[in-house]
């Protein structure tokens, strides 16, 4: 398990990078810890992933709304001041915003289900 002494994060210090979409284009500044990845990401207006993840996430909404829509067909339109939560493996979903969001990002070690099953 990993530890971290008391930090804080000044995020206009972190470098950002681009990400395509399918449509539009995703800004990451992203923080690497062992174990840990905290990002904040800002998707463009008409933002499409460019991929079906299946990745464990924790997603908090910090401005605007975007749609989480899961292979299966299911959609969940999140705004500002929602999260969303789910562990590696356990769904492909992919993100999509008509007028652009930002978006705070936490995923790890800790969200394998292999580590919590017997």
């Amino acid at each position: 398990m990993s530890h971290f002494n008391f930090q804080t994060i000044d995020w206009d210090l972190i470098p950002e990078t681009e990400h395509a979409g399918t449509t539009g284009t995703a800004v990451w500044r992203t923080l690497q810890l062992e174990g840990l990845r905290i990002r904040k990401v800002d998707y463009s207006k008409g933002y499409l992933a460019d991929h079906w993840c299946k990745k464990g996430h924790i997603v908090h909404c910090l401005e605007g709304e975007f749609i989480s829509e899961l292979d299966n067909g299911q959609q969940f339109r999140l705004g500002q001041g929602m999260t969303y939560v789910v562990s590696d493996d356990l769904s492909s979903h992919r993100s999509f915003t008509e007028n652009g969001v930002k978006l705070l990002i936490i995923d790890g070690d800790f969200l394998q289900l292999s580590k919590y099953m017997a």
